[in-house]
């Protein structure tokens, strides 16, 4: 029996190794307050998907997650997901650019806005490029127009899939650890 507890010991403690996500305080200890300067207090920090951020701030204030051009100008008049509990965590759950203000009047224009790029998961495959392939044009020599040199063939590669964005990665980890430490419970139980 005592070889069974320190089995599950031992998985219990290594499963949080396996999934090391991090709840981001925003302000830490000064929160989400009119006085913070959050460029100052993003400066150093890598946010990756599975992160969380936690907002805590007073009854006068909220959370509001924003669109770029409505960080810049500190609109509300598109809000998306909005907060007023007092303690928000909103988790990092796709790789880009986030924004958030405090939609109170006055508070945004006075500094209370955040802006993070939330970078993929260490586990998240990246999408290859391929260059596209030479145009044959039955000519030996590159093309060139008046003036210039050749130029490389310009293109974008494809938007990673939907599908691929980092929290599918996560959550298929956090199965397998689930799987890992039942199946050890189970084969410990019957020796």
């Amino acid at each position: 029996m005592a070889n069974i507890a320190s089995a599950l010991l031992i998985l219990v403690l290594a499963a949080p190794a396996a999934y090391a996500a991090t709840t981001y305080t925003v302000g830490d200890s000064s929160g989400w307050t009119t006085l913070g300067d959050y460029t100052t207090w993003v400066s150093g920090k890598t946010f990756t998907v599975g992160d969380s951020l936690l907002f805590k701030y007073s009854s006068t204030h909220s959370v509001a997650e924003v669109s770029k051009d409505d960080y810049d100008s500190c609109s509300t008049s598109n809000l998306g997901k909005t907060y007023t509990d007092g303690s928000s965590t909103v988790l990092l759950s796709t790789a880009g650019p986030m924004y958030f203000i405090c939609s109170t009047p006055g508070h945004c224009s006075g500094g209370m806005k955040l802006a993070i790029t939330v970078a993929a998961a260490s586990g998240t495959p990246s999408t290859p490029t391929t260059p596209a392939p030479p145009v044959d044009d039955g000519s030996t020599t590159p093309s060139t127009t008046s003036g210039s040199s050749p130029t490389a063939p310009t293109g974008t590669p494809p938007p990673p899939s939907k599908s691929d964005n980092g929290a599918t990665s996560i959550l298929y980890n956090m199965m397998l650890g689930v799987f890992l430490v039942f199946g050890t419970t189970v084969a410990l139980m019957g020796q």
